[in-house]
């Protein structure tokens, strides 16, 4: 399966906001569900749909109003762009993005070890190990009540 990575909107026919009915409608029943934040004092749940077979997780969020809220993926076929990104370097994929008008980067080391290259306008990040990209994180904001969250845009033009 083909899968075009869709900065703010989602994956392919999936969008930002589904419930998990459409999400299994496309790619089935997860091989394995997590769920994260179950404490009665946490102000969102979040629910983590494994598809190993696909190199995806799919995460739903909120507290009343479980939606689709992000994708993380390992896939090597995966494109952004209309183009497969694993296999790129930090150089070439900054590059991509810089093309496509996302400027705002932000970068650290995790405390695991890997780089983390995020393009804040796009709410993604790039998780790289030994100069390889080895995952890939995007997806939006989403409320207790299951509702995407507007999201402001830095302007750092002067």
């Amino acid at each position: 399966m083909k899968l075009e990575i869709l900065l703010l909107e989602g994956l392919n026919e999936l969008r930002f906001g589904d419930t998990p009915g459409a999400v299994e409608k496309i790619f089935g029943e997860p091989l394995e569900i997590e769920h994260l934040g179950d404490d009665a004092d946490e102000e969102l749940d979040t629910i983590l749909w494994n598809y190993d077979q696909m190199g995806l997780t799919v995460f739903f969020e909120g507290k009343n109003n479980h939606v689709l809220s992000c994708f993380e993926t390992d896939n090597n076929e995966v494109t952004l762009f209309g183009k497969k990104i694993f296999g790129m370097s930090e150089q070439e994929i900054t590059a991509l993005m810089k093309e496509n008008g996302l400027t705002q980067i932000d970068s650290e080391v995790e405390e695991w070890g890997e780089k983390r290259v995020s393009f804040d306008e796009g709410l993604i990040d790039f998780y790289f190990q030994d100069d390889a990209l080895v995952t890939v994180n995007w997806g939006v904001f989403v409320n207790e009540n299951g509702e995407i969250e507007e999201f402001e845009e830095f302007d750092d033009e002067e």
